[in-house]
Formats: structure tokens, C-alpha cells, sequence
């Protein structure tokens, strides 16, 4: 709660510090998402799971998301000399295609999550609809009515303040000149982290393997390590637990798979059973087992414990893969129907999975190096769809500029007009990433142990989403690619031309 509060405190600050007023319409308008939507979740009786909470996350997100596309589409037109109510007109009525665009796709894929999804994930697509509804609502609504109430009081607006008036506004980056180095460092890292997944392997939780997990808190007085309690339970169990710290005062999370097979009404006491056997053995042997077992005694107890059977596992791993494909498929078609060219559906999936494999990779890579658990959880699958969805929604509104400008600009080549796109949705980009990792930062480093996993891969996966929306997914678009323009676009060109002539 601490880090959430701290992350959306300095979201606010940025967004206010960042556009001025047209900031504090920003806040306001965030401020009613938030209200809209846990009206909404309480009203229907949703209970939050971490994955409910990172749908929250990714609505949040894409509430300030929209905000700043029709903000810099705004301070564009009145960098064109336009009035401020022109300027706030036309920044709204064109920013709705790449809005639309970017929430019909996370709708897509929330639908796909919804059917197939099991538990906690089922709970992450549900937000996530609802979310998509209220951020609509109150970042083109609400904020449009804010700002015609203002200016037909005849007052003034501004949507910079002086460091930040111009900031990126003129780029003039060649960005297609690096994709080949870009090309080579993604594939060089993506197989350097698949050689590691098959011979180091994934930490699965036992979402996804099966087996009883146990929080055990030890007595103050009672100082224990890690190694002395694998192998004191190595003893009772037979084959060795995994054995984690926890935030928690001198408490430790215990993973078995002992008896899971076993689904007789005795198997559960039984692996109680054998847990208190292992930690008497550890203390001294004056543990009392009834004290032991209850959640809520004093001294060297259990906390909390969970049971996951290989079934209910295999059948989470199954939904995951299924909704992953069919979230895939949809997406696909819709920009294919959009975009009327296979290249542009083709660079927005190959982004995705690009940006899926760099954290996956990255749990692999790095599983023993870092001071927190990076298991393979449900959490890490809500993160993982959360990553997914910035980086369809990053590089949706960037084709949605190389659409516009192709029709705008058809005595440049396919390459210039590539680039100019991405130099002018570069401020929308990274102020978009900034925001959430902001968020993301401040869960990694307050955020309890139980969500230090999940914020190291939203870390991970911003960063590769936004490389991947430069590097691959528009890159991808020009090789693949022969002329881009509208077919209207070019007889529109070839006229002029003729008439010249």
C-alpha cells in the first residue's frame, strides 16, 4: 500500500509538473477512473488478487496513456499556430483513432484471458474490462468537458510549463539506420536466455508444478537459516523443499511436493505431519503441534499454507497458453482489418512476443542472482500480460501515426515518413513508460516480498516494450514492406504530378 500510494503521488506530481494545467485536468480526470472503477469492482463483489491489482496497474496506466496522446496531439496544434480551443478540438478528434486502436486490442486480448483464464487470471481480465470502460470514459469525456467548462468561461489553459514547452518536439533521429544492431542484440540475448531455460530451467511455483506451500514464522528468540531448515526438512520429507525468505520478521516460505499425488482426506495431515516434524527437530523438539498448525499462536507457527494439485496446475499452464494464442489470433485481424496490411498486424504481434521472451528470459537468466524470489507464478503471468499490453498499446498509437502521415506526406519515402512518425511519438512514448515505471520502481523497492517478482518483470518487460516498438515492430513494418502509401495516396501523387508535367 505504502509504494502504491508513493507511485501514484509521484505520477500525479509528474503529470501536473509535466503539462501545467492541463495537468491538474489530467489528475482530476485519473482521480474519477480510480473512483469510477473501484465502484464498479465493489459493486459486482470482485475480490482483489495481486493480478486483480495489476489490472488496476495497467488502467492507471492507460488512463494517463490516453491523457498524454490528446495532450501532445494538442501542443502540436498549437505549435501550428492554432487557438487553444481549436487546438483542444482537433488534439481530441485526432487522438481517437490511436485511443481506439490501442483499447480495442487490450479488449481483445482481456476477452480471450476471460474465457480461458482459471482464478486469479479470470480475475485480471475482468478488471482489466471494466478498467478499459472507465478510462475511456473519463480521459475523453470527462477531461473534453473539463476543458470546454473552462474555456467557455473565457479563461486560458496551458499544457507545458517552460522546461518542458518544446521538450522532444524536434527530433530529427534516424532510427531505421540502427535496426540491424537493434536486429542482432534481440536475437543475440533471446538465445542466450532459451540455452538458459533448457538447461537451467524456470523456479515454477507450485501454481504451475503442484504441491504444498507453508509461510512458517519462527520465535524472535529463535534465530534459524535457510540451509538448517532444508536440511532438517529434507529429513521428515524424504527429497529436499524449497525453502525462501520472506519480508516477514524471521519468516520462511516452504514449497514440497511431498504426498501430492495422494488426494486421500489424510494426505493433507500427514504433510503437516512431517512439516512439524522437521521444524521440532530444528528448535529443540518443544514445539506443540496444535500451536503449530494454528495460523493466529504465538511462537514458532505456520501463517498461512496452500495446496495446488498437479491437475489444477497443468490446467493453469493449459488456459495460460490457450488465451495467449487466441489473445495473439484476434489481435492479428483486428489490425490486419485496420491497418489493410498484414506487415502492420505482423510487427505488432512479433513486438509482443518479443517483449514476452526478453522477461521470460530475464527470469531465467537471472533467477539466482537477484535477493527476492523469481518464481513463475500466477502474479508473474498477470505482469507478464500487463508487459503485453503496454507494448501492443506503445506500438499501435506509433503505426497510427506512420498511417496518418503516409496519406499526409507522399513525397517522402516509406523510410522518412517511418521516421518522422516515431520522432513525433517519441514524448507520448516515454512519458507513457515513465509513469509506469515510476510505479513499477516503487514496488521493487517497497513493495513486499510476495510482489518484488512481479515489479522486476513489469521493470523488465517496459523496457524491452519500448525498444521493441522503435527497434522491431516499425523496422520489421519497412522490411517487409514494399510501398506503403494508401492506394489513394499515390494516385493523388501521380495526378499532381501528371499536371506538373
Amino acid at each position: 500500500m505504502i509504494s502504491l500510494i508513493l507511485a501514484t503521488a509521484l505520477v500525479l506530481f509528474f503529470m501536473i509538473f509535466y503539462y501545467g494545467g492541463g495537468g491538474i485536468v489530467a489528475v482530476i480526470a485519473l482521480l474519477a477512473n480510480i473512483f469510477f472503477l473501484l465502484g464498479c469492482l465493489s459493486s459486482i463483489g470482485t475480490v482483489l488478487t495481486l493480478p486483480g491489482i495489476a489490472g488496476i496497474v495497467l488502467t492507471i496506466g492507460m488512463a494517463v496513456d490516453a491523457n498524454v496522446i490528446i495532450y501532445e496531439r494538442i501542443k502540436e496544434e498549437i505549435r501550428l499556430g492554432k487557438s487553444i480551443k481549436s487546438s483542444i478540438a482537433d488534439g481530441f478528434k485526432h487522438s481517437y483513432a490511436a485511443i481506439i486502436d490501442a483499447n480495442v486490442t487490450t479488449v481483445l486480448s482481456s476477452l480471450a484471458l476471460a474465457y480461458y483464464g482459471l482464478g486469479p487470471i479470470k480475475g485480471f481480465a475482468v478488471v482489466l474490462l471494466i478498467g478499459i470502460a472507465t478510462s475511456m470514459f473519463t480521459a475523453i469525456l470527462v477531461s473534453r468537458l473539463i476543458f470546454d467548462w473552462w474555456i467557455a468561461k473565457g479563461k486560458n489553459i496551458t499544457f507545458w510549463i517552460e522546461p518542458t514547452k518544446d521538450f522532444l518536439a524536434h527530433l530529427h533521429v534516424d532510427w531505421l539506420a540502427k535496426r540491424k544492431m537493434a536486429y542482432m542484440f534481440s536475437v543475440g540475448f533471446i538465445l542466450i536466455g532459451i540455452v538458459s531455460i533448457f538447461t537451467r530451467g524456470f523456479d515454477l511455483s507450485v501454481d504451475f508444478k503442484g504441491g504444498y506451500s507453508y509461510n512458517v514464522q519462527f520465535d524472535s528468540a529463535q534465530k534459524v537459516e535457510q540451509e538448517q531448515i532444508i536440511q532438517a526438512l529434507t529429513k521428515s520429507f524424504g527429497s529436499a523443499p524449497v525453502v525462501k525468505s520472506i519480508d516477514a520478521v524471521n519468516t520462511y516460505n516452504v514449497t514440497t511436493a511431498y504426498l501430492i499425488d495422494d488426494n486421500s482426506p489424510a494426505a493433507h495431515d500427514q504433510v503437516n505431519a512431517k512439516l512439524y516434524e522437521g521444524i521440532n527437530s530444528l528448535v529443540g523438539g518443544n514445539l506443540n503441534q496444535a500451536s503449530f498448525l494454528e495460523t493466529d499462536s504465538k511462537g514458532t507457527h505456520i501463517t498461512s499454507s496452500a495446496k495446488v494439485g498437479p491437475t489444477i496446475a497443468d490446467d493453469i499452464k493449459k488456459s495460460s497458453v490457450y488465451a495467449g494464442i487466441l489473445s495473439i489470433i484476434l489481435i492479428f485481424l483486428y489490425i490486419l482489418v485496420r491497418f489493410n496490411k498484414w506487415q502492420f498486424s505482423l510487427g505488432v504481434v512479433v513486438a509482443a512476443i518479443h517483449d514476452a521472451l526478453f522477461v521470460l528470459v530475464s527470469f531465467s537468466l537471472f533467477r539466482t542472482l537477484m535477493p527476492f524470489s523469481m518464481e513463475i507464478d500466477q502474479t508473474f503471468i498477470a505482469a507478464l500480460l500487463t508487459i503485453i499490453g503496454y507494448s501492443i498499446n506503445d506500438t499501435i498509437v506509433t503505426f497510427d501515426r506512420i498511417r496518418e502521415n503516409l496519406g499526409l506526406h507522399t513525397n517522402k519515402t516509406k523510410e522518412e515518413v517511418v521516421n518522422m512518425s516515431i520522432n513525433q511519438t517519441m514524448s507520448r512514448t516515454l512519458i507513457t513508460v515513465l509513469t509506469v515505471f515510476l510505479v513499477s520502481i516503487s514496488l521493487l523497492f517497497f513493495g513486499g516480498a510476495s510482489i518484488k517478482g512481479f515489479a522486476f518483470a513489469l521493470v523488465i518487460g517496459l523496457l524491452a516494450g519500448t525498444f521493441s516498438s522503435i527497434f522491431i515492430a516499425t523496422p520489421l513494418l519497412v522490411d517487409l514492406s514494399g510501398d506503403l502509401k494508401p492506394k489513394n495516396a499515390v494516385m493523388h501523387s501521380f495526378k499532381k504530378t501528371a499536371k506538373v508535367d
